[in-house]
């Protein structure tokens, strides 16, 4: 979570998968996808971001999971 104020509309959520130390996917709630940074990254981001149960469930961790702890 970055957090600029105490405000939703201000945190931004970016969750990143990465692998021998090297990011290949990440979502990132200020674009509201999963973006893709390799080969394998580009091929998950499109079946991750084609399933909207799941494009979802990312954006409401941004409220369930920052602004929970924003205080902390």
């Amino acid at each position: 979570c970055v957090f600029n104020s105490s405000e939703l509309k201000d945190i931004q959520f970016i969750r990143s998968y990465c692998y021998n130390k090297l990011e290949f996917i990440r979502f990132d709630s200020n674009v509201g996808k999963f973006v893709g940074y390799t080969e394998l990254g580009v091929k998950n981001a499109e079946i991750w971001n084609s399933n909207p149960s799941q494009i979802a469930s990312e954006r409401a961790l941004r409220e369930t999971y920052c602004l929970h702890n924003v205080g902390i």
